[in-house]
């Protein structure tokens, strides 16, 4: 139910953004608007407010919403009121009534981020750990527990923003391979640090999984002992009896001294039982589990849903908050938002090219997955998750299909080339396209939802 909530909550936000944007702007160009809806399909709610001509509507399917105007394409206009109808409107004012919705949608994102960066984002400290050996990483000298500083000269502040830039720096390379990546760090004893990346090791398919890691780039992980600070509910540890505060002294018949080791062991046996010696109050005891089988980037690993005591003073060395002043929040809102559309543009137009699989497309299910996701983690994660949503669907909206705001102002670019409007039959063909390009992508993307659920 939170799920469901957090999803609708979420729809309902941006769609009302979206379309008050192309609402508002019809005004100011005095365009009739007969309807504004949240959702489509049959009208649920409907509601006039004082002497209004627009009738405000909820519908049935929670997955978008319109503007309805008065246009003489869709029906009789009365002859005093041909005036306002939107057909009528000079190109220039038409283009504007159709961008407004995705430029509301970026203005919400900029409003969002800048009340994070302003309240300060909860992160994870871009501190490294032992690289892979052979690895990029290796190679380039990573020092254990070393602190990334800056990447190609850009500073960063948290994880994300490593993965961020990674990535960012893929996406500008040729397609294949990223070349060479400056790092800048700091040693655990405060000595600057430099080193250079070799990226070959990476191409642009890898951004379906954990390309950092790949790269021999790791989180910093503190030694944990292997003790259980947590059992999930109805999980395989829970069934099997396990209790928070077991200590596990050997998994599979290997003495483990550290969590990472149970974890390595756990999730080489999906489906298959493993052995576990505990200590628990004093006490030896033997338990038998057979961890699930969850699907991870393509391979099965085992799971049983227990997670490690941690120390709060340690977990918090980790942890950082990533903030800034009114004004320079203001400045990296704008930053991240531009940011965000190119690489969404970018990873679209190779995803069309070939280059990135379409496994990359999330339809509403995964979108709803996220949106709970998020809640659950609190107010910053969730308005983060909005922010990111709004920014993809501004970007969606504005690709040059038919149905679609893009699509409309292509037809309008036309017109001003060309000095008249685009013939009857060039909008109706492109309305058949267009419909059947959004519902191949709808298909891929529910195909992905789907597939992402069964595959855990």
């Amino acid at each position: 139910m939170s799920t469901l909530l957090a999803f609708i909550g979420a729809i309902a936000l941006l769609v009302v953004f979206h379309e008050l944007g192309h609402y508002w702007v019809a005004r100011l160009c005095d365009v009739k608007v007969l309807r504004f809806s949240v959702g489509f399909g049959r009208v649920l709610l409907r509601k006039h407010f004082g002497k209004g001509e627009t009738e405000w509507v909820i519908s049935a399917i929670p997955l978008g919403g319109y503007v309805k105007m008065l246009d003489e394409r869709e029906g009789d206009v009365a002859p005093r009121e041909v005036h306002r109808a939107f057909n009528r409107k000079p190109v220039l004012q038409r283009m504007a009534i159709v961008v407004a919705g995705p430029l509301a949608n970026f203005l919400l994102a900029i409003v969002l981020y800048w009340i994070l960066f302003i309240h300060g984002v909860p992160a994870l400290k871009p501190l490294l750990d032992e690289p892979l050996l052979g690895s990029s990483a290796a190679s380039a000298r990573i020092v254990p527990g070393e602190l990334l500083t800056a990447i190609e000269g850009e500073p960063v502040r948290s994880w994300q923003d490593v993965r961020w830039r990674v990535m960012r720096h893929l996406l500008d390379s040729d397609g294949q391979h990223g070349g060479d990546l400056q790092l800048q760090g700091q040693a655990p004893n405060g000595k600057p640090l430099s080193h250079i990346l070799d990226m070959r090791q990476l191409s642009i398919q890898d951004l379906e999984g954990d390309f950092l890691g790949k790269l021999g780039l790791k989180l910093y992980e503190p030694l944990l002992p292997p003790v259980i600070g947590r059992v999930l509910e109805e999980s395989v540890a829970a069934r099997a009896g396990l209790q928070a505060g077991d200590r596990i002294l050997m998994a599979d018949g290997v003495a483990v001294e550290r969590w990472q080791s149970v974890v390595e062991i756990v999730r080489a046996h999906p489906g298959k039982p493993v052995g576990l010696e505990i200590s628990r109050a004093g006490q030896g005891l033997s338990v038998r589990i057979i961890p699930e089988s969850v699907g991870e980037n393509g391979l099965q690993v085992g799971r049983i849903g227990a997670a490690p005591q941690v120390d709060p003073a340690a977990r918090d060395a980790l942890l950082t908050s990533v903030s800034y002043s009114p004004a320079a929040a203001l400045t990296e809102s704008l930053r991240k938002t531009w940011e965000t559309s190119l690489i969404s543009l970018k990873m679209l137009g190779k995803m069309l090219l070939g280059e990135v699989s379409m496994k990359n497309l999330s339809g509403p299910i995964t979108i709803a997955d996220y949106a709970g996701q998020s809640a659950g983690m609190g107010l910053a994660a969730y308005l983060g998750f909005l922010a990111l949503i709004s920014v993809s669907l501004g970007v969606l909206n504005l690709l040059p299909i038919p149905l679609l705001d893009g699509g409309h102002l292509l037809y309008y670019v036309a017109e001003l080339a060309k000095g008249s409007p685009v013939s009857e039959q060039a909008w109706a063909l492109g309305q058949k396209i267009g419909v059947a390009l959004l519902g191949t992508l709808m298909v891929f993307a529910i195909y992905n939802d789907i597939n992402r659920l069964i595959s855990g």
